[in-house]
């Protein structure tokens, strides 16, 4: 097992990646701490990884709320001990389907401010929390969009491009105290619900199905396939591991050579 007795929070862990994420890192012998700001989903994906034979543990805290985050963070120490381990997937409430010209200032800029937002609180809270206790791996995660310029994207990819290059900085800060930092850049998985519904949206567009669009997404691609939540979750487990103890501001590539680096 990769990740065997660590210790690791995720973030957004009731969404389609975060929950991914939780059970692979549980998979791979983790004990996870699984967080958001609804009980019930957060259940779910706790009852799947203790199913398996896991170990799993639910939080309540908004990540815009820096003092919730706090407050867990303490709950969780005082369950299992010091965390080595976290990965944010929040949600930060990107609109698509509309272009920049036609859009209001505030539709733009939500994903931005709540991706900026979520990451400062816990990027800094985690930050401080490993550099004092031996050191860890901080995570998230980002889309083709960070890099590459799509129609009627709204802010959506901007964010993914300032989270970024949030966590290089973040990487370079921390560091030398044994903190890294790292992504994974997704291609936008199709059995994602919010990916597929804005599949669903630029299909409209293009006037044709979502089979239709998902294989000729495929076909730019050299591995001529998208990578599913799985194989996402799989690069996540990489980063976190000691596998990748050389990798900190840097990204694993899971757009099956759609973006070549």
């Amino acid at each position: 097992m990769l990740l065997k007795d660590r210790v690791a929070v995720v973030y957004g862990g009731s969404g389609a990646v975060g929950g991914a994420v939780a059970r692979a890192f549980a998979r791979e012998g983790a004990i996870v701490h699984v967080v958001g700001r609804r009980r019930a989903p957060l259940e779910a994906v706790a009852a799947d990884i203790r199913t398996a034979g896991g170990i799993a543990h639910i939080g309540l805290a908004d990540a815009l709320n820096p003092d919730a985050l706090a407050s867990h963070l303490d709950t969780a120490i005082a369950k299992s001990g010091p965390i080595k381990i976290a990965f944010s997937a929040i949600d930060w409430g990107d609109a698509q389907g509309q272009k920049l010209s036609d859009m209001s200032y505030q539709r733009f800029i939500m994903p931005v401010e709540r991706g900026l937002k979520s990451w400062l609180n816990i990027g800094g809270l985690m930050a401080r929390h490993m550099g004092d206790n031996g050191g860890g791996v901080i995570l998230g995660v980002t889309a083709n969009a960070a890099r590459e310029a799509y129609s009627e994207m709204g802010g959506f990819g901007i964010a993914c491009a300032a989270v970024e290059h949030f966590l290089r900085h973040l990487a370079v800060e921390n560091g030398p105290k044994g903190v890294r930092c790292c992504w994974v850049r997704s291609p936008g998985s199709p059995d994602a619900p919010g990916v597929r519904e804005a599949w669903l949206i630029h299909a409209r567009e293009k006037g044709i199905s979502f089979d239709d669009l998902h294989r000729e997404y495929a076909k730019d691609t050299p591995l001529r396939r998208i990578a599913s939540l799985g194989q996402v979750a799989d690069a996540a487990v990489l980063l976190a591991s000691d596998l990748a103890s050389s990798m900190t501001a840097t990204l694993a590539n899971t757009t099956g050579g759609a973006q070549l680096d």
